[in-house]
């Protein structure tokens, strides 16, 4: 038997929480501990948990974000791995005991994540081929766009004594920069059956208050590439989708006249291009 703790990082969810959470407690393979990180809620979250969820472990903190949030679950869990759910998302009632047999049958793995439904504003969506998911050495997939849904992962907790927390200085894209360390390091599992019930189209979610996301991926991916010795194929990837999301970038940056990011982006096009050839 494997040792789960959920991770659940919520702000004013309390309209959601109740579904989130039934889909953990309905769960097949009982986790050692829910843990629910308020984020510095101002509605009635507290106040639902207490009253309908008494044996949820609540953790309460300023609001500091959801990668604050994620870290503090991450530092208080008691289990081995950590198991992320985000406050809007659902788990089928298999998710985690297909986890756990895959992890049972592959005793070297470190990550495991899961295929996935989207529903968005009540209509079920097909994901693009770009949005694909993959196992194994993934880093090449990981550069585009975010490879692996927080709500599908589960992770042993000695990943992140490898390779850190969530970047908590990231308003978006702390995912991204995440899976780009992991996978930079590690293989990962994958299981192809939808598992999870991903749900988008309401006006809290963080991707649709930021935009120019790419700026935040290109400091990722700078990262990766002076922190981690890649396979030399990988590093090409690397260094060739920085570059093309610097172009990309630096023509809505200037149009916009935000001359601070056109200038870190035009030292970085110059000494990553003249490595790419």
């Amino acid at each position: 038997m494997i040792s789960i703790s959920v991770i659940i990082p919520s702000y004013n969810r309390a309209h959601l929480l109740p579904r989130c959470l039934n889909s953990v407690i309905s769960q097949e393979y009982a986790p050692v501990e829910i843990i629910v990180v308020d984020d510095g809620s101002t509605d009635s979250t507290r106040d639902l948990l207490k009253r309908s969820y008494p044996g949820i472990r609540l953790i309460t903190q300023v609001n500091k974000g959801v990668s604050a949030a994620r870290n503090a679950g991450i530092s208080a869990a008691k289990g081995d791995w950590l198991a992320f759910l985000d406050s809007d998302d659902t788990w089928f009632p298999g998710k985690l005991r297909r986890q756990a047999q895959t992890i049972e049958t592959s005793p070297d793995s470190n990550i495991v994540h899961t295929d996935e439904i989207w529903i968005r504003n009540g209509v079920r969506v097909n994901p693009q081929r770009k949005h694909k998911k993959h196992g194994g050495s993934i880093f090449k997939y990981c550069l585009p766009l975010c490879a692996i849904s927080p709500s599908s992962v589960m992770i042993h907790s000695r990943v992140f004594d490898r390779v850190g927390l969530f970047d908590e200085t990231l308003p978006v894209c702390e995912d991204y920069d995440l899976w780009l360390r992991i996978c930079a390091r590690m293989p990962v599992s994958f299981i192809p059956e939808p598992l999870i019930t991903k749900y988008g189209g309401h006006p809290d979610q963080l991707s649709t208050r930021y935009r120019g996301m790419d700026r935040y991926r290109i400091r990722s991916i700078d990262r990766v590439l002076n922190e981690v010795e890649l396979e030399t194929s990988d590093r090409r990837a690397a260094i060739n989708t920085m570059v093309s999301k610097i172009r990309i970038y630096l023509n809505g940056a200037r149009k916009h006249d935000n001359r601070i990011f056109v200038g870190e982006c035009e030292q970085l096009l110059a000494r990553y291009a003249a490595e790419a050839g």
